[in-house]
């Protein structure tokens, strides 16, 4: 059982963003083969809209590495224009092939406005 980390994501509203985290247990890489990836972020975690919903489907923001242990989340600048500016909350999950459902991080997503349009 992995705890879940804590880490705050800025993103500029109107630009991309992309960011790759490599997970390790004990030094190991963790192998994500045959996991599913998923992370949404909404106003606070009891509401029920979502303002951004990603997971590892071809071309829907996240890429699993495998056995490199990684994770790579992309956010396209369409994506993050869509987003008003503010700070929210996002959690990434993890479902194995069992259906287990591990949540990797946690934290607050927050849009920094966006002056030249």
């Amino acid at each position: 059982m992995i705890n879940p980390g804590t880490y705050n994501i800025t993103c500029w509203q109107g630009a991309d963003y992309d960011k790759t985290f490599t997970v390790t247990q004990g030094g190991t890489a963790i192998n994500w083969t045959g996991y599913q990836a998923r992370m949404q972020v909404r106003d606070s975690s009891d509401a029920t809209a979502t303002l951004l919903s990603l997971n590892d489907a071809a071309g829907s923001g996240i890429v699993l590495g495998g056995t490199a242990g990684t994770i790579a989340v992309a956010i396209t600048s369409t994506q993050s224009a869509a987003i008003p500016a503010g700070a929210y909350a996002y959690d990434l999950e993890m479902v194995s092939s069992g259906n287990i459902v591990t949540r990797l991080l946690q934290g607050a997503f927050i849009v920094s406005g966006n002056v030249t349009r």
